[in-house]
C-alpha cells in the first residue's frame, strides 16, 4: 500500500448512471448494486478521467493509502474482461436512479363529446429510420439538415413533440443510459464529419443520466471539427418544459 492520489466514489450522489464507465480507459469502475464501484485499486491510476463524465459530481479523487497503479494487472484485466462476481453485479437500472423509479401522475381524462377531443393529425416525421444505432452516418436526409437529437423518452413524456421540435427536422433518437455511449460517441462524430448540418438541438428529459445525452453530442461536434450551433431542451418528467440556459457550441 501507498499513499497517492486515487478515485473516491461517494454512494448518496451517484444515481447509478453508468456514464462513467466507458471514461476509465483502465477499467477500473463498475456498477455494483446500482452504484458505482471501484473494482480494484490497482486499476485506478488516479488522474480523473471519469471525473467529468458525473452529472452529480459523485466521484473525486483524494490521496489516500492504496495498491500501486499496475499497469500489466490493468492490461490482463482488459484481455481478460475480468469484473466483479455475477451474483454483486446489478444492472445500472435500479431503484436509486430517478430515471427507474416508479410515479404516477394524476390526469384528468378525456371525456368524449366535450369538443376537447383534437383532431387527427399527420405525423410531422419525414424520414426513417431514426434510432441512432440504425441510422446510416452518410443518409442523404442529413445534408444541409436542422437536426434533432432527442431522447427515446421525450416523444411520449411531452405532449407537442412534433410542433415544438420535429417540424422539419432531421430526427435521431437514442438513450444514454441503456446503450453504449462509446459507440453513440463515435457514430454521432462520423455523422457530423460527413454532412453539414445548419443547427442541432438536443432534447433530453430532466433525470440525471438523460443529461448525459447533451454531452455526448457536444463531445461529438468537439471531435469532428464542425462549428454548427447547438442549443439543449430539457423535458420534466410530468411533460412540462424545463427552462434551462441555451447553450452554443464554441
Amino acid at each position: 500500500m501507498v499513499l497517492r492520489n486515487i478515485v473516491r466514489i461517494d454512494e448518496e450522489k451517484c444515481t447509478g448512471c453508468g456514464l462513467c464507465i466507458p471514461a476509465c480507459v483502465e477499467g477500473a469502475l463498475r456498477i455494483v448494486g446500482g452504484k458505482a464501484t471501484l473494482i480494484s485499486g490497482k486499476y485506478c491510476d488516479g488522474l480523473g478521467a471519469c471525473i467529468g463524465e458525473c452529472p452529480q459530481g459523485a466521484i473525486t479523487i483524494e490521496e489516500r493509502e492504496a495498491e500501486e497503479f499496475d499497469e500489466e494487472a490493468v492490461e490482463e484485466h482488459l484481455k481478460r474482461g475480468q469484473s466483479v462476481p455475477a451474483a454483486h453485479l446489478v444492472h445500472p437500472i435500479h431503484q436509486s436512479c430517478p430515471s427507474a423509479q416508479a410515479i404516477h401522475f394524476e390526469k384528468k381524462p378525456t371525456e368524449k363529446g366535450t369538443g376537447n377531443i383534437p383532431e387527427k393529425r399527420e405525423s410531422m416525421l419525414s424520414q426513417w429510420p431514426v434510432q441512432l444505432t440504425l441510422l446510416p452516418p452518410n443518409a442523404p436526409f442529413f445534408e444541409n439538415a436542422d437536426l434533432l437529437i432527442a431522447a427515446d423518452c421525450v416523444p411520449f413524456a411531452y405532449a407537442n413533440f412534433h410542433d415544438d421540435f420535429l417540424g422539419s427536422r432531421t430526427l435521431v433518437i437514442g438513450c444514454p443510459k441503456l446503450d453504449d455511449v462509446e459507440f453513440y460517441s463515435e457514430k454521432l462524430t462520423e455523422i457530423f464529419k460527413r454532412n453539414n448540418f445548419r443547427s442541432v438541438i438536443v432534447v433530453n428529459m430532466e433525470v440525471p443520466c438523460c443529461f448525459g445525452l447533451y454531452r455526448l453530442v457536444k463531445e461529438a461536434l468537439d471531435s469532428s471539427g464542425k462549428d454548427i450551433p447547438l442549443r439543449q431542451e430539457t423535458i420534466g418528467i410530468k411533460g412540462d418544459k424545463i427552462l434551462i440556459p441555451m447553450h452554443r457550441h464554441q
